[in-house]
């Protein structure tokens, strides 16, 4: 059997809290990789091992094991279930073959579990179902399959099934061996005990039982022909029959538990070997050759040429690692790849097989292998890293763009090189991430998924780098312009070189069309002036525009000098500068200025349930709603929002729409405000 054919690259998936962290600590557990079971509630779970993974207790980072389990190597990745960091969902799903989507027994369907579904979907993944928490007051099995089909429009298909009443959950039941399955608690669930189920028990779970086997009948004509003719069908052959309509995406495979008690997991470590694909099964790599553009597919086998996609960054002790999926051919320590993506070449220097925080080196990486690189200087994730020879760009990866910003600055002006420094390397990281200096305020501003997410890069800041920074809102740029046509007459008078000079200037300022800027008539250049004198006037004209009346940038007014003198002295640039500086001011505010602030153009998609709220609240922020478009059960909304009123929104959002909506937005105009001063 080749490589390809034993691996199983799978990933646990979920909305936050759901236990998918709990469930990965027992799989790691009974495949005897750890030797405890790290428990979230106490901060020292394997998988969440960065220190403000173990503060909080959530995942932040997709951490990346491997264990053995019925002679298969199960690559699994730990992903997060808070949607500020679906990016490491999404580069998780990206490269996996499978995944296992977690869901509370109590919550059931939830709002990220229909987000991370819905990302799984649109990479056509392979999924298992386990429905966790069964030994909480108010879970309901049947209700979570019944919202997977309601919410996901996903035919959930049983596979275990709880076993006992009143709350009580004692056990699981096996519906395709029909055979009740125990686990020890002396040994934390380790021991696992099989027996036939009893009549009532048999009888408990013939409607699950009846659904195992209708959709086993619907993909294999084998199992609908015994199924018809009420015959029995042998396990081996149910099993083949739901791992085609796994593989298929027909159906979902249920698997019912609590890992927290140590109850259900060694069936759903089953399912993974028994429905999920290997790499052998799944499509091959497909992209494009960077030199002709002409499509090329690299099959996951050791013969074919190397191509592998980098799907994460890691800046540790500094230095560069990079996490990969080997999709075909292999690598070694010291080999030469070329990354299509950029047209460079990199070395490998060290391989390394990865167990969430800690590594373990290897010589060489097949097709199939999740690993990681130390030598790689340039690549960025979604790159495709080849062999030179039979170069392939793979599709990349989609990358969110920000949607909340703060200010961040370093306690002393010493330390803003550093800080510059320190978020470029976060941003290598994170491709979510993004920093500007807002040419205006000259303020450093980093932005991010959500204020959790940007919590979480200060705090590595302080913590991982020992750079202290203070944070706060972005300042948001106002422009001001005049609302009616303002003439003023000044006269400048100074002594310069010993000699009194005097200038007298003429001009009007009057409104100009929305988005035409700073505007200075021709009349100027007609003006019996040497250049560098008329050169003088316009400087000025612009300078006093930097500032205007409220301190803000004037726009969208046209200036016209009617009338430029020198009294006395000699005709000067600096002396003419400082006239029109006085003289444009002087005209402008007799033009009853007003200020204009930045209106954002945003697109909001929300479920149709919650756009009354979300319509009321973007009115509540000055907001003007453009249109709304109906597609199924999602509304699509356009509006445009003054940007002051769009801080925080994200959170808002979140919480009209239950964590269901999103949105994103641009810069459209600027407009007048509702007051005179910010």
């Amino acid at each position: 059997m080749a490589h390809a054919d034993k691996v199983r690259n799978i990933g646990i998936i979920a909305h936050i809290d759901a236990g998918k962290t709990t469930l990965t600590e027992r799989i790691l557990f009974y495949a005897g990789v750890s030797h405890r079971m790290g428990e979230v509630h106490d901060g020292d779970s394997q998988m969440d091992y960065l220190p403000q993974e173990r503060e909080r207790g959530i995942t932040i980072t997709a951490a990346v094991t491997q264990f053995p389990w019925l002679d298969a190597e199960v690559h699994l990745v730990d992903t997060p279930g808070h949607v500020d960091f679906t990016i490491e969902v999404e580069r998780s799903l990206r490269v996996l073959d499978g995944a296992v989507v977690v869901f509370c027994g109590v919550g059931g369907v939830e709002p990220q579990s229909e987000v991370v579904w819905r990302q799984a979907d649109r990479h056509r993944i392979p999924r298992l179902a386990f429905v966790n928490k069964l030994d909480r007051p108010g879970a309901d099995y049947d209700r979570v399959i019944g919202e997977m089909g309601k919410k996901l429009s996903a035919r959930g298909v049983p596979v275990t099934a709880p076993l006992g009443a009143d709350g009580t959950f004692p056990a699981v039941a096996d519906l395709v061996a029909m055979e009740k399955v125990e686990f020890s608690a002396a040994d934390r669930g380790a021991s696992v005990t099989r027996s036939a189920l009893s009549p009532e028990e048999a009888a408990q779970v013939s409607a699950y039982r009846e659904t195992l086997l209708e959709a086993a009948a619907d993909v294999d004509d084998g199992v609908a022909e015994k199924y018809l003719s009420g015959e029995d069908i042998p396990p081996d052959a149910i099993r083949r029959a739901l791992r085609k309509g796994t593989v298929a995406a027909r159906f979902f495979p249920v698997f019912a538990g609590s890992a927290l008690r140590n109850k259900g997991v060694q069936p759903v470590m089953d399912g993974i070997v028994h429905f999920l694909p290997s790499p052998a099964e799944v499509p091959p790599a497909t992209g494009d050759d960077p030199r002709t553009g002409v499509p090329v597919a690299r099959e996951p086998v050791i013969a074919a040429p190397f191509a592998a996609l980098v799907f994460k960054v890691m800046i540790e002790e500094g230095r560069r690692t990079v996490y990969v999926r080997v999709y075909s051919g292999k690598v070694s320590e010291g080999d030469v790849l070329g990354n299509a993506s950029t047209g460079e070449e990199e070395k490998v220097a060290r391989l390394f097989r990865i167990h969430a925080g800690k590594k373990g080196r290897i010589r060489e990486a097949v097709a199939g292998d999740i690993v990681a690189i130390r030598g790689i200087r340039n690549a960025r994730t979604g790159d495709t890293l080849c062999d030179p020879e039979a170069p392939i760009l793979l599709e990349s990866i989609e990358i969110r763009k920000p949607v909340v910003s703060i200010v961040v600055e370093p306690k002393t002006l010493r330390d803003l090189d550093r800080l510059r420094e320190m978020v470029a390397k976060m941003v290598e990281e994170d491709p979510t991430l993004s920093m500007k200096e807002d040419a205006d305020t000259g303020q450093v501003i980093l932005s991010g998924m959500g204020e959790l997410h940007l919590e979480i890069l200060v705090d590595r800041l302080g913590r991982d780098f020992g750079l202290a920074v203070r944070t706060g809102r972005p300042q948001v740029v106002y422009r001001e312009t005049a609302s009616e046509e303002g003439k003023a007459e000044t006269v400048f008078e100074r002594e310069i070189a010993e000699r009194l000079v005097t200038v007298k200037i003429v001009m009007e300022v009057r409104p100009g069309r929305r988005g035409s800027g700073i505007k200075i008539s021709d009349r100027l250049r007609m003006l019996e002036l040497s250049e560098e004198v008329a050169d003088g006037v316009e400087a000025g004209i612009r300078e006093g525009a930097f500032t205007g009346i409220f301190g803000y940038p004037v726009d969208d007014v046209e200036a016209e000098v009617k009338h430029v003198e020198f009294l006395t002295g000699t005709a000067t640039p600096l002396a003419a500068k400082v006239a029109a500086v006085m003289a444009f001011l002087s005209a402008y505010e007799k033009g009853k200025p007003y200020l204009l602030e930045p209106v954002m153009a945003a697109e909001i998609v929300v479920p149709e349930e919650f756009l009354g709220g979300v319509i009321g609240d973007v009115n509540a922020r000055r907001g003007r709603v453009a249109s709304v478009d109906r597609h199924g059960e999602v509304s699509h909304l356009s509006a445009l929002v003054p940007l002051k009123e769009m801080f925080g929104y994200v959170t808002s959002l979140r919480s009209l729409s239950q964590g269901r909506g999103t949105y994103m937005m641009k810069f459209s105009h600027y407009d007048r405000t509702a007051r005179n001063a910010p």
